[in-house]
């Protein structure tokens, strides 16, 4: 690599300008790019937010990246924000040990710490799920009725489902779902860590009858493999303008039998992941009017 590629590299580094770094490099064959240049191209990735591209990146330097404590850095901060804690701190504590004390290294692995404590305190167990009072909860209008309520699912519909979506389901969405089969909350705001809310248009039953159903003519696989939401887990609602987007559960950091976080996923160009509540049941629980929130 010449060193006036390396500047420029470096130099689009400062200004924030990575998809710049990232054109310029995947215009070289791949074969003619070395470690470093390797290197500068994941790193690029991991600012863009590519972190399972970043990963692949890394993958193809991993043999000379072992004795290198950035290499190490660099696959944590990819497993870090795609969730995989377990991967990043393994990550982290390998830079650690090639680079001691350094600041960004021991602040990640802080993060991972807090937020390992944070999920085993908020995370409830399964048998404390109390079901909320179905006939006070919903908003049952002919729209709801038509577009979003089915038949409580049976067991083996709910098991067919789940094998369909390769996911568990956590048991208060099921739960809910076996006394009222989707459709439109009194209650549709909820609010985001950033003081904003969310307004969603309807939560998802189990089934395939109605198109907004979990596996319907216009379900979670639906949306996620035609509108290019990522690969993270289950759709279970909709977003209303101006935050206009879907509702999944997150199953990246537990796994997929797991209990899965709430985010709410922007509609817009990468595809803005906010973290909302951190299972199900805290997000039916935290739904507010309409009228009570105000909405980004």
């Amino acid at each position: 690599m010449s060193d006036e590629l390396l500047e420029q590299l470096e130099t689009w580094h400062e200004e924030d300008e990575f998809q710049e770094i990232v054109d310029a490099i995947m215009e070289i064959p791949e074969e003619d790019r070395d470690y470093e240049l390797t290197s500068h191209l994941g790193r690029a990735l991991n600012n863009l937010g590519e972190y399972e591209e970043a990963l692949q990146q890394f993958e193809k330097i991993s043999e000379e990246g072992l004795e290198d404590a950035l290499w190490h850095y660099r696959v944590g901060v990819s497993h870090y924000y795609l969730k995989q804690y377990d991967e990043a701190q393994q990550a982290f504590e390998a830079a650690d040990k090639l680079d001691p004390e350094d600041e960004d290294t021991l602040e990640f692995l802080e993060w991972i710490r807090e937020k390992t404590a944070k999920k085993q305190a908020k995370t409830p167990a399964k048998s404390s799920y109390k079901p909320v009072d179905a006939s006070n909860f919903w908003d049952d209008s002919e729209a709801a009725l038509q577009k979003y309520v089915s038949e409580p699912p049976t067991d083996d519909l709910i098991d067919s489902v789940e094998e369909q979506l390769v996911f568990k389901l956590p048991p208060s969405y099921v739960a809910l779902m076996k006394l009222h089969n989707g459709g439109i909350p009194n209650h549709t705001s909820y609010p985001t860590t950033e003081g904003k809310f969310i307004t969603i248009a309807g939560i998802r039953g189990i089934g395939r009858d109605k198109p907004t159903s979990l596996c319907g003519a216009a379900g979670s696989r639906f949306v996620i493999e035609n509108e290019g939401y990522p690969e993270i887990g289950v759709v279970i609602g909709d977003s209303l303008a101006p935050t206009e987007g879907v509702i999944m559960l997150d199953y990246r950091s537990s796994g997929n039998v797991g209990e899965p976080e709430v985010v709410h996923v922007s509609q817009e160009k990468g595809h803005k992941i906010t973290e909302l509540a951190p299972n199900f049941e805290t997000f039916i629980r935290g739904l507010v009017s309409q009228e009570a929130g105000v909405t980004e």
